[in-house]
């Protein structure tokens, strides 16, 4: 298997987020895959890093992607970014995510992590392992 799967994905990962209703109210559309230039809201979403290993067999090409996506916000406190964290992954876990290429087998959350930006701030990585396969 090739890296062939990330873009896909990566796409409907997007697609899904900047979608969802709840979502879309609480960041007022904040998700970037890239950061704008200029200043950027309180609170934002982004999506990546991302890691993939190939899990091929013999019923065809697939792969495990590691997929990374993370809360940024300057309010001190973590009430709101962990609000904003269940959003995406109640949104993700139930999601039916169509790819330009390939196919979804699952998606699953693997683990997060909460911290204290310097800046006083709070940052939340949410980490999701999907199932991929090619063709």
């Amino acid at each position: 298997m090739t890296y062939a799967l990330a873009l896909p994905l990566q796409e409907a990962l997007f697609q899904h987020l900047t979608n969802d209703p709840a979502l879309t109210t609480a960041l007022s559309g904040a998700i970037y895959d890239a950061l704008p230039a200029g200043s950027l809201p309180q609170t934002y979403v982004t999506l990546g890093p991302e890691e993939v290993q190939d899990r091929s067999d013999r019923s065809g090409a697939g792969a495990r992607h590691r997929v990374e996506i993370t809360v940024h916000t300057d309010i001190a406190g973590f009430a709101g970014a962990k609000a904003i964290a269940v959003s995406i992954c109640d949104s993700l876990i139930s999601a039916s995510l169509t790819l330009s290429r390939g196919r979804l087998v699952g998606l699953w959350f693997d683990r997060a992590s909460a911290s204290r930006k310097p800046t006083g701030g709070r940052e939340i990585r949410l980490r999701f392992t999907a199932r991929l396969e090619d063709g």
